[in-house]
């Protein structure tokens, strides 16, 4: 059997919202898997359905940049809030986001890319640690767009124009008006800010995903105790849900919640007396997916875990 450390127990705490006991026997029971342990943790209906992609567990920035009817966000990475205050830090997210608007959303060939002032851009990222004193990395890049229409951006907590903590790029595809297009692309694109859809529609949300949905509902439809025809009622009955909750298209919009995006589009598109194709969405999170180094984590977490003394954490 694996060891349930303090470090583990606190980590599923933080990212499911569980009790401490609970974590530590979802943990064991999972043999010390943390995606099995959140998985067993939602079936036995200890934790929320919370989206893995919306803990932001690291620093650096967001940058966005649109020129035309093409759009690119970047996301750089640094071990401290601090850097992301810094211009040199800054100027380079910025000038990256514009260099992936040529280049393509490829890291390798986008690191490869001549920088302004001279050299690549993974020499002057070689440089900007030597001169910040701080690692930083390159660490994804997204570019969308359309062949008639717009592409919006929006940073939701802005640190200066274009570069913040979440980046946004929604790309309306139409032959409306730019003002039309561009104030319907703003509310669209605060709404994928606000409700993180993992998909534009619900064929496109990834299988293995769902699959892992469907496990986790048939785990807690069994324990209903009901027969086996409304268990699988049930479970179909939960994915439909995951599937319109996770899927833009079929989201209830933020700004009224009650009208599913899906129909926004339409009407907008009704009053401008043209089609509007909501054609894609892109949205960075700063951090997503990346485990931060625990700075310190109290004795009471180390005993629920069954340690004697809680461990170093680097």
């Amino acid at each position: 059997m694996a060891e349930i450390t303090a470090a583990s127990v606190k980590e599923l705490r933080e990212r499911t919202g569980a009790g401490m006991m609970d974590c530590k026997k979802a943990l064991a029971e999972a043999n010390g898997d943390m995606e099995a342990a959140i998985d067993w943790l939602r079936a036995k209906g200890l934790a929320a359905a919370a989206k893995k992609a919306g803990r932001t567990a690291a620093e650096g920035l967001v940058g966005v940049a649109v020129e035309g009817t093409r759009g690119a966000v970047v996301e750089v990475n640094s071990e401290t809030d601090f850097v992301a205050k810094n211009e040199v830090f800054q100027d380079f997210v910025r000038n990256v986001a514009q260099i992936a608007l040529k280049n393509g959303s490829d890291i390798e060939a986008l690191s490869a890319a001549s920088y302004p002032t001279g050299g690549t851009v993974i020499e002057t990222l070689t440089d900007n640690i030597a001169k910040i004193g701080e690692n930083q990395s390159l660490r994804r890049a997204a570019v969308v767009e359309v062949s008639e229409g717009v592409v919006v951006p929006y940073v939701h907590n802005q640190v200066v124009p274009g570069l913040g903590k979440i980046g946004v790029l929604v790309a309306l595809e139409g032959a409306a008006p730019a003002e039309t297009l561009t104030a319907l692309g703003k509310q669209i694109a605060m709404h994928v800010a606000a409700a993180n859809p993992l998909a534009l529609n619900a064929d496109e949300l990834d299988s293995e995903l769902v699959e892992r949905e469907r496990s986790i509902a048939m785990e807690k439809a069994k324990e209903s105790g009901k027969p086996q025809n409304i268990v699988e009622k049930m479970v179909e009955g939960g994915l439909a849900k995951f599937r319109k909750d996770n899927a833009l298209l079929s989201q209830l919009f933020v700004m009224d919640n009650k009208t599913p995006v899906a129909e926004v589009v339409a009407q907008a598109a009704k009053e401008a007396g043209t089609g509007i194709v909501l054609k894609s969405f892109v949205r960075f999170q700063l951090g997503e997916g990346i485990e931060k180094k625990q700075e310190d984590f109290a004795a009471e977490v180390a005993a629920a875990a069954g340690n004697s003394k809680a461990e170093p954490v680097a």
